[in-house]
């Protein structure tokens, strides 16, 4: 019973790293090891349950972290200067490290896709492979509008709000929210509205990019972007995906990405 036990159970834990302690989950015992980064205002258990439930626990040993200041990488409360992408990624990479991991795979959604692509950009002989999707690389003024339309989290859906809520109480998510998309709101002001466009470039690994095609946060072009100008990526379509596909298309996306990381 004990190895069947310690293969499937979930740590949850906090590590010292660049000065903050960070919050993540770990399962499986599998030689590859991944890292799901979560998205705006987002953690482990918040995004990715499906994920940390189902992956194969043979094949992969899965952490979901929460970055510093979401979830329960608090303190300090979250802030957005202008490298918190950078800082992120450093961050997570540093955490892996920390956990002694020799080499990592990164599944990023939305915020953390952009994370992945920067981690994978600035620390390729420690970055296997990467899947990311809600990403973009830049921030236009369709972006923008999008942005302030979910700027005030009273407008939300009860589904949308309810585990942010939970999680945060109402009066941090409020103001997190706020502080996001006035941080994501800087990229707007320089050139071609620059978060990442310039590290895709140097993105050596292999790199899948799924996107849902009804997303109402990101629109399709950013996906085909990205495709275009990270060398011999993978472009995956899910006609039916939102901006939530791995957990409304669970079993379908953990199927696409274990074969992807094999």
């Amino acid at each position: 019973m004990g190895f069947f036990y310690s293969s499937t159970s979930v740590t949850s834990t906090k590590v010292a790293v660049n000065g903050v302690h960070l919050h993540y989950q770990r399962t499986g015992e599998g030689e590859h090891a991944v890292l799901l980064l979560p998205g705006m205002l987002g953690s482990g258990e918040t995004d990715f349950g499906p994920q940390i439930k189902n992956l194969n626990k043979k094949l992969f040993t899965v952490v979901a972290w929460d970055p510093r200041g979401y979830g329960h990488s608090r303190p300090p409360d979250r802030d957005f200067p202008g490298d918190f992408f950078e800082r992120d990624a450093k961050d997570a990479v540093d955490l892996m490290k920390t956990l002694k991991f020799k080499k990592i795979s990164l599944l990023g959604w939305s915020d953390g896709g952009i994370t992945a692509l920067i981690a994978a950009a600035k620390y390729p002989s420690y970055i296997h492979k990467i899947v990311i999707w809600g990403a973009n690389a830049y921030v236009t003024e369709e972006d923008e509008r999008i942005y302030q339309g979910i700027r005030d989290v009273s407008k939300w859906s009860e589904k949308a709000k309810k585990p942010l809520e939970t999680l945060y109480g109402y009066d941090y998510f409020a103001k997190t929210c706020e502080k996001w998309v006035d941080g994501i709101k800087q990229f707007k002001h320089l050139p071609d509205g620059n978060i990442c466009r310039h590290l895709l470039p140097l993105v050596q690994c292999p790199t899948l990019i799924m996107h849902g095609e009804k997303d109402p946060l990101v629109p399709r072009f950013h996906a085909d972007f990205i495709h275009q100008h990270v060398r011999g990526s993978r472009l995956h379509l899910m006609p039916e995906g939102k901006h939530n596909l791995h957990l409304r298309f669970a079993n379908e996306f953990n199927k696409l990405v274990e074969d992807f990381l094999q």
